[in-house]
C-alpha cells in the first residue's frame, strides 16, 4: 500500500521507521513543515521526504495524520479537498473523535482513528483501532499495516480515550515504574548500568509471562511469594505506600486530561 504520514514529531517518525523497518509499504510519503526527525529515511528506496502535504495525499491510498490536536484541523482543511473517497485516512491525534473530522472531510471519507504508542518503532506497539461507518470494511486493512507494528485491538470509538491513557500515556508510566525499580537496585548496591538492565529484562519477562500464559497478574503473584518470605514483604509495604491506588489515581487524572482536550 501507498501510505503518507502527515506530521513527524515523536509519534509520527516513530511510526515511520517502524513501517521502514518492516518494509510494510510499496512506497512512503513523509510530510512536515520540520522534517528533521525523518530526513534521515531520504536516501531509503521508495520514501519520500517532503513539506508538500499536498504531495503527500495525492501520492498515497492510506494518509495517517500524526498531528498535535491543535493543528490537525488547519491541516485537515487545507487538503481536504485533495482527500477521495478512496483514500483511507488515519488520524492518531490525542482527543480528536472521528466526527470532528468528519466534518472538515465529510462522512463519505474512510476514516479510521489508531492510537499506538512509541513502541511502534520497534514493531511492539499496542494499537486500538476505531472506524466510522464508511470505514467499516476497511479496519482489516489498517489492522494488517498495524500488526506488522506490534499488536491491534478493534475497540468501540467510545474507548478510544481510555486507550489513550492505558496504551499510550501508559508507555510512561511503565517507565517510571521501571526507573523506580533501577533506583532500587543502585540503592541495593548494583552498578547503574547492572540495576537499569536487571529491571528493564524482569519487566520485560513479567510482560512476557502474562501474554504467554494467559494468566492473570495475582496468578503468577502467588508463584512468588511464600509464606514469611521477601516478595509478600516488599508488596505489602509498597501497598500500604498506596503503591496500586497511585497507580489508578495517575490513569484516572490522565483520563479526565484528555477528556478536557477533547471539548477544546
Amino acid at each position: 500500500m501507498k501510505i503518507a504520514i502527515i506530521g513527524t514529531g515523536n509519534l509520527g517518525s516513530a511510526i515511520a521507521k517502524g513501517l521502514i523497518q518492516n518494509k510494510s509499504f510499496t512506497s512512503l510519503v513523509l510530510s512536515d513543515k520540520n522534517t528533521a526527525n525523518v530526513d534521515v529515511y531520504k536516501t531509503v528506496e521508495n520514501v519520500t521526504v517532503t513539506n508538500d502535504n499536498d504531495l503527500a495525499v495525492a501520492q498515497s491510498d492510506m494518509v495517517i495524520f500524526a498531528l498535535q490536536p491543535k493543528h490537525i484541523n488547519g491541516v485537515l482543511e487545507s487538503v481536504a479537498s485533495k482527500i477521495t473517497d478512496n483514500h483511507i485516512v488515519i488520524s492518531v491525534a490525542a482527543g480528536v473523535e472521528i466526527p470532528r473530522i468528519e466534518a472538515i472531510l465529510g462522512k463519505n471519507k474512510n476514516i479510521i482513528r489508531v492510537m499506538p504508542n512509541t513502541a511502534i518503532s520497534i514493531g511492539k506497539s499496542m494499537t486500538c483501532i476505531a472506524a466510522n461507518d464508511k470505514a467499516q470494511d476497511k479496519v482489516s486493512l489498517a489492522q494488517d499495516i498495524f500488526n506488522q507494528l506490534g499488536t491491534t485491538l478493534v475497540i468501540p470509538e467510545d474507548l478510544i480515550q481510555a486507550a489513550t491513557v492505558i496504551c499510550a500515556s501508559g508507555i510512561a508510566f511503565w517507565m517510571r515504574l521501571v526507573r523506580a525499580t533501577t533506583q532500587g537496585a543502585i540503592q541495593l548496591g548494583f552498578e547503574a548500568h547492572e540495576a537499569h538492565e536487571l529491571a528493564t529484562q524482569t519487566c520485560f519477562g513479567a510482560a512476557s509471562l502474562l501474554i504467554e500464559s494467559g494468566r492473570h497478574p495475582e496468578q503468577e503473584i502467588d508463584r512468588v511469594t511464600t509464606p514469611s518470605g521477601c516478595t509478600i514483604e516488599g508488596l505489602n509495604a509498597m501497598e500500604h505506600q498506596g503503591l496500586s491506588s497511585a497507580l489508578i489515581q495517575g490513569i484516572v487524572a490522565s483520563f479526565e486530561k484528555i477528556n478536557q482536550i477533547k471539548k477544546n
